[in-house]
């Protein structure tokens, strides 16, 4: 069963229109609405807020400001993870960034608050704000460490000298923007009190944070928060913690005493839910005339929130990814009055690799080298930083088979010199290297009687296919059809999990499922073997086929349900668990990574520069898939968002406000159907037995990295043009296209 490209188990329920998301909810009654008010200023002090009319407008029953807001408990930094930390919100009149809200109205309907919102009077005392990276990124400071834990600087050898003695370098400066998750699904929650505790329907990735950060936050026993998050309409990291939706809808249903709704607007999520970083990378390529790399340096500075840093992990990009004996990556942080930065799709692979793969793309061309060849030339034995061995490293493969399916030998060989009528055509290419990530993950399979399978576990589905994958894992474990098995996940009273996220929840979770089914394949085979009822009694269980329902053994079979039901009527479970990555020697004696590389065409028209990609191959090496079509669709959707990183993405600050201008899907550019054609993704044969016991490693993140750059390549190829500042936009590539006649 697993490996097959069978459907998504939730796929009926979807096109139904019954999979209910966090908002969706009705099971605690008719609910109050909220509406969040947010700052219009992005610096300064709240001098005083009128709420008089607001709180007599009709169907209002609350008003909630820094005045009355119930005491919350304070951020503890502590805890390792952001995402368990309390997330208090309406603590005092200081106003840290634009949109961070200062009231919430709660009315009897939607429309109601919302009108009501327009009411609220407030008055400011502005401060001057810090808005402008490029203006205050001499004010970066060097953090302790960076996401993940990772350390912020590293030093191989010697970079200077080694940089120096180089006889070809590359020595250049690569910016990009703000960009934002936006999944379709907009935050948002209902909260309805229940005696002293409440349920907690939200829309989130890690149900064990929401939980642990809603009571933090409330001063409450995490018992007593039931978080359900059984369908999450996408995430891409900005859901991976809570927001201040929920928070504010827990407060308010606990102080009227009735279930809350809230939601946020897309304009809203824009400035409350975080985004990733601005950054300025300079990459420094030593290299030979051969193209081998002496040294590389990889030194990043983005924008952080003073008062919540995060510092993605922008230059650990480079490395494991390419052999130089001398090698240097540092990351700075500026700190700016603007939304926090927070985990997006790829943190620190995406940006660093659109960066890194540029500059590889630039020695190629200074060499005069093919730039496939260039890659392969480089390529590592060990890990060039840890001194470990890779796992499972089939980058080499991705790079031959790529270029063999793509058709790399047609690449024109010199920049802006192949064109088709009023059409400028190039190939480009980069690899994609994203590190494979273990935590603590723990799922409970139960037979009933019947011989049907439940798995529980508050793993969250954000439309990856959890649901698919654990189905397959468990019916593979028992020898079920597909129909005999239901999944339950996404709430906090099941097993506890890290989640969807990292790229770490379909192995996570799949490892905890089969070793879960496997302790219960064991008990059955031991009863039976002692059981005079059984057909199996004193046959070797280590023989055991599990198949179609039934248990055989050599030529005595007996169905698993008169197993369970002879034994255990009222049913039987075991629980499976994997262990955070700090604890597995494979995590520390091996470097394990996935890998890829990705081709892409493109036509840019010689008089207005406009940009069209032609088609896009990425070639992966994943260890072993669970379901390739669900695989197949999640690295399709990394690929046509790294497109859109180099060509569209990009969130403007208003230097005044702070605000972001372009706080909507309508200016805030993301591919659409007519921007992608042909897309095609190829997964390698694979089994990364380092990894985990199903050889299985996460994907969800991989197609995303490096297939940005691919793009900026291709455009250079096409036009003979670099673009460093990215997104590559009209503006920027114009003035140096050639003219049609030369």
């Amino acid at each position: 069963m697993i490996g097959q490209a069978i459907q998504r188990v939730d796929g009926p329920l979807k096109v139904a229109g019954r999979a209910a998301y966090a908002y969706e909810h009705w099971e605690a009654g008719q609910p109050l609405y909220g509406f969040i008010v947010g700052a219009t200023i992005g610096k300064g002090r709240i001098i005083e807020i009128d709420t008089e009319d607001a709180e007599g407008a009709p169907g209002v029953r609350m008003v909630m400001t820094h005045l009355n807001a119930p005491e919350q408990g304070i951020r503890d930094e502590s805890i390792p993870f952001e995402y368990w930390r309390a997330q208090p919100v309406l603590t005092g009149p200081d106003i840290h960034f634009y949109g961070e809200p200062v009231a919430l109205i709660v009315a009897e309907t939607f429309e109601q608050a919302r009108a009501a919102a327009e009411l609220i009077e407030v008055e400011y005392a502005g401060g001057r704000g810090r808005f402008a990276f490029a203006e205050h990124e001499g004010e970066a400071y060097v953090p302790k460490t960076v996401n993940a834990g990772l350390p912020t600087d590293t030093s191989v050898g010697d970079f200077d000298a080694g940089f120096d003695g180089a006889a070809v370098k590359v020595d250049q400066l690569y910016t990009t923007p703000y960009e934002f998750s936006m999944p379709i699904e907009p935050n948002a929650c209902l909260v309805a009190p229940r005696d002293e505790d409440l349920i907690v329907y939200v829309s989130s990735q890690i149900v064990d944070a929401a939980q642990t950060s809603i009571a933090n936050t409330l001063r409450i026993d995490p018992a007593r928060v039931h978080v359900f998050s059984p369908f999450v309409g996408g995430g891409f990291g900005s859901k991976l913690g809570i927001h201040a939706e929920t928070i504010l809808a827990a407060l308010a249903a606990r102080e009227l005493d009735h279930p809350v709704k809230v939601a946020m607007t897309r304009q809203q999520i824009f400035q409350l839910i975080g985004m990733r970083s601005t950054s300025s990378q300079r990459v420094r390529l030593g290299a030979e005339r051969d193209g081998r790399l002496a040294a590389i340096a990889h030194d990043v500075t983005m924008h952080t929130n003073p008062d919540v840093e995060y510092a993605e992990q922008t230059a650990a990009t480079s490395r494991s990814l390419y052999a130089a004996p001398h090698r240097l990556t540092s990351h700075r942080l500026t700190p700016l009055d603007l939304p926090r930065g927070t985990d997006v799709r790829a943190p620190g692979e995406e940006p660093g690799l659109l960066a890194v793969e540029s500059a590889m793309d630039e020695l190629a061309d200074t060499l005069g080298m093919d730039p496939v060849e260039l890659r392969i030339r480089n390529e590592p034995t060990l890990d060039p930083e840890r001194g470990v061995p890779y796992s499972d490293r089939h980058l080499v493969e991705c790079l031959r088979e790529g270029a063999s399916r793509f058709g790399w030998e047609q690449r024109p060989a010199t920049p802006s010199s192949r064109r088709e009528g009023r059409w400028l055509v190039g190939y480009g290419m980069a690899v994609a290297i994203r590190v494979h990530l273990q935590g603590p993950a723990a799922a409970r399979v139960r037979l009933e009687a019947d011989g049907t399978a439940v798995v529980q576990t508050d793993m969250t589905d954000i439309g990856t296919g959890t649901y698919t994958i654990l189905t397959q894992v468990a019916a593979g474990g028992l020898g079920l059809p597909a129909d005999r098995v239901r999944i339950e996940l996404g709430r906090s009273d099941n097993p506890t999990s890290w989640g969807s996220g990292g790229s770490w929840g379909a192995a996570n979770s799949s490892t905890a499922v089969h070793r879960a089914c496997a302790t219960l394949r064991e008990k059955l085979l031991a009863e039976a073997h002692d059981d005079a009822r059984s057909a199996l009694r004193g046959l070797d269980p280590a023989d055991a086929v599990f198949s179609d329902g039934d248990v055989r053994i050599g030529g005595a079979s007996e169905p698993l349900s008169e197993l369970v039901a002879r034994n255990h009527p009222g049913g039987v479970a075991a629980e499976g668990e994997t262990r955070f990555m700090g604890d597995e020697p494979n995590y520390t004696n091996y470097s394990i990574h996935t890998y890829g590389a990705h081709f892409a065409e493109v036509g840019v028209d010689a008089d207005t520069a406009e940009i069209r990609l032609r088609r896009m191959l990425g070639v992966f090496s994943v260890g072993r898939l669970l379901n390739p079509k669900t695989a197949r669709s999640q690295l399709i959707g990394g690929m046509i968002w790294g497109v859109g990183a180099a060509l569209e993405e990009e969130a403007v600050v208003d230097p005044r406000s702070g605000a972001f201008v372009n706080r909507d899907l309508a200016q805030y550019l993301v591919p659409v159907n007519a921007d992608i054609p042909d897309v095609e993704a190829v997964v390698l044969d694979g089994y990364d037995d380092k990894a985990n016991v199903l050889g299985a490693k996460g994907i969800g993140e991989l197609g995303i990295c490096g297939s940005g750059a691919a793009v900026a390549n291709a455009v250079f190829n096409a036009t003979g043009v670099r673009v460093r500042d990215f997104p590559i936009t009209l503006e920027k590539l114009l003035p140096g296209l050639p003219p049609m006649d030369a």
